[in-house]
């Protein structure tokens, strides 16, 4: 189980993040670009679970680099990573962080990060050998 510190720690460790807010939530940045963020569900959302109730917070959601990568990130761990219909049609996934695992949070961090960075900066950080 994680929670919105393990994310700030995954986030914080890598090159040019900022940590700030946006829309009231906790947000992380890098070149400028929000790669991660605290997202909780709005009444919108929650109506259109329905009768199901919608997973349990804490939510944060993340960039993905495009719509092919969301659908592997998505398959890679269904439990915790998922999307809902705001989402539809844009590179972001959510991830629940009460059933997250701590390395499929490190990667979806990691990838959110990857997909926002300046080319440079990430390719910096890849050259450097960062990536296990």
């Amino acid at each position: 189980m994680a929670n919105m510190e393990d994310v700030a720690r995954l986030a914080g460790e890598l090159p040019g993040v900022t940590e700030g807010e946006r829309h009231g939530n906790r947000t992380w940045f890098v070149g400028g670009k929000a790669f991660a963020w605290e997202r909780p569900f709005s009444k919108a959302d929650i109506k259109r679970y329905g009768a199901t109730p919608p997973p349990a917070g804490p939510i944060v959601a993340v960039c993905v680099a495009d719509l092919a990568d969301k659908e592997a990130v998505l398959a890679s761990s269904p439990e915790a990573i998922f999307t809902i219909p705001h989402f539809n049609g844009y590179a972001a996934i959510l991830v629940q962080l009460k059933a997250v695992t701590k390395k499929a949070l490190r990667d979806a961090v990691l990838d959110g990060w990857l997909a926002c960075a300046p080319p440079a900066l990430a390719d910096e950080y890849l050259r450097k050998g960062k990536l296990e």
